[in-house]
């Protein structure tokens, strides 16, 4: 990944905010031990409680020696700038989604493929297995650690004009996407226009009519009060594409082999306890946007599925890529 002056700038502020001199040493001015972990996402959200959860027990197993602080909300940026910064070792841990990842490395694009998980637990058996590992691993050359995969939930089109039913429904919308070319194909080949921009700025971008809608969870949909503007949400389901807890390569290379084992074990023992947090999550932000008036409609996917098909051939190039696709696709149905 080239550093860009942008990310540079987001260094010096966080590390400004971090209390430390040095890029690569920040965290480290915090205290002895004293780790760093950022996500775009308000406290109380899961992926945020997942963290949580695993600073707990990097706490707990090592005696308070390695201790987790965590910046939520996007106190130091969006998910590309802070995965950036935490690349060469500004930050020590980020949560993001494969979005930013996508442009860096082509396998994390299988994984975010529209329609490639047939649901929930098809998502779930792929990310907990030699899928999910693999493409944890092919993040090593590119400054950072997987740790695990996250839920990100089934993900919908809303608007602040019309019900969506059809791909046809779609045509002339201005929808904002994550910084991935992959969104960007997707949504032009349902015939909208794509706009790429950070989490942070779509409310204010609804409210003003700077774009028409989006797309996301019930979670996102409901706490990023995106339901106040956009009235139609649209039950889609064109997404399943799961998040990543990453770790700075750097930070990683520092630590003794021991606790890197203790750091990959923790991250892997918070996966059950965001997904129930995510579980219990979509039905309580479900209630809240259907108590509020919002007009919610099923959708039959198949349309949009194959209006998609040539996408898949556009952005899956490599036989690497291709090998993940094949796999995916044969564990759907399987017993978990």
């Amino acid at each position: 990944m080239r550093l860009s002056r942008r990310a540079m700038i987001g260094g010096t502020l966080a590390a400004g905010m971090l209390g430390g001199g040095g890029l690569g040493g920040c965290a480290r001015q915090l205290g002895p031990g004293l780790l760093t972990s950022v996500d775009t996402h308000p406290v109380g959200y899961p992926t945020v409680e997942g963290v949580r959860r695993f600073g707990d027990l990097l706490r707990a197993r090592t005696d308070g020696r390695l201790d987790l602080r965590i910046y939520a909300g996007g106190q130091l940026g969006n998910e590309r700038d802070t995965l950036e910064i935490t690349t060469f070792g500004g930050l020590d841990f980020n949560r993001v989604n494969l979005a930013p990842l996508n442009s860096i490395e082509p396998l994390t694009i299988v994984a975010a493929l529209p329609f490639i998980f047939s649901d929930t637990a098809h998502l779930r058996r792929v990310v907990d297995g030699d899928v999910g590992e693999e493409i944890l691993a092919s993040l090593s050359p590119h400054g950072l650690v997987g740790l695990c995969f996250y839920d990100s939930g089934s993900r919908h089109f809303y608007n602040t004009r019309r019900p969506i039913r059809t791909p046809a429904d779609m045509r002339g919308l201005k929808l904002r996407v994550p910084g991935s070319d992959l969104y960007i194909d997707m949504v032009r080949s349902l015939g909208a226009d794509a706009v790429p921009m950070p989490l942070d700025e779509v409310y204010q971008a609804l409210a003003q009519g700077v774009i028409d809608g989006a797309e996301n969870n019930w979670p996102s949909f409901e706490s990023g009060h995106h339901f106040e503007v956009a009235r139609y949400y649209s039950l889609t389901g064109h997404l399943l594409a799961p998040e990543v807890f990453v770790m700075a390569k750097p930070t990683w290379d520092g630590l003794s082999a021991a606790d890197q084992a203790t750091v990959r074990q923790c991250a892997r023992d918070s996966v059950p306890y965001m997904r129930q947090l995510w579980d219990a999550q979509v039905e309580a932000s479900r209630a809240i946007v259907l108590a509020a008036g919002v007009a919610v409609n099923e959708v039959d996917p198949a349309p949009f599925a194959e209006a998609m098909t040539g996408m898949w051939d556009a952005n899956i190039t490599t036989p690497a890529q291709r090998d993940l696709v094949e796999r995916i696709l044969s564990q759907r149905g399987a017993r978990q």
